[in-house]
């Protein structure tokens, strides 16, 4: 009894050491988690336009921008970077019915094109689209509008996050 005890104790130290070290290892090779993005000086600064001043999209991304320490900056100038959405749209492609034919599944698409203005530079123009599947069950339709707007809320916080990690790639 007393050796079965012995080997489970040597075998939790060996567990936590094995941890102990990946963990070193990955913060020694500069591993760190996603959110912390390295965006260059001149887009530390932003000005934010966008077609829907109010709209969803819009607020969320600042609210990104913020959580990141860049500055927002109200009027226009010049010398400053500008983000300007031009538009982002939801569509829906049915990929499968009932057999009454009612709509069983749908792909929702979120599409969000943007640009980048940075003074004296060409504006960098910027499309991507977020993918998602919907099961639509027309007996529980309130609880699935539910679910929809949920979905919606995550599908634009993905292209904001999206939108973070296209400024922490570009080179100014």
């Amino acid at each position: 009894m007393q050796r079965n005890s012995r080997f489970s104790l040597n075998k939790h130290s060996i567990l936590l050491c094995l941890l102990t070290f990946s963990l070193l290892t990955l913060s020694s090779c500069g591993f760190h988690l996603r959110g912390d993005y390295l965006i260059a000086p001149e887009l530390q600064t932003l000005s934010i336009r966008s077609t829907d001043r109010f709209g969803e999209l819009t607020r969320v991304v600042k609210r990104h921008l913020v959580q990141h320490n860049i500055k927002i900056v109200e009027s226009y100038k010049e010398d400053i970077a500008q983000l300007v959405i031009l538009k982002d749209t939801l569509d829906r492609r049915t990929l499968s019915v009932f057999p009454n034919g009612q709509v069983a599944e749908y792909e929702l698409t979120y599409t969000v094109h943007y640009q980048i203005k940075v003074k004296d530079k060409k504006p960098q123009s910027f499309k991507f689209e977020v993918n998602r599947d919907y099961q639509d069950d027309p007996d529980a339709a309130l609880a699935k509008s539910r679910e929809l707007s949920l979905m919606l809320r995550e599908m634009r916080q993905e292209a904001a996050d999206r939108i973070l990690r296209n400024m922490a790639s570009i080179e100014v």
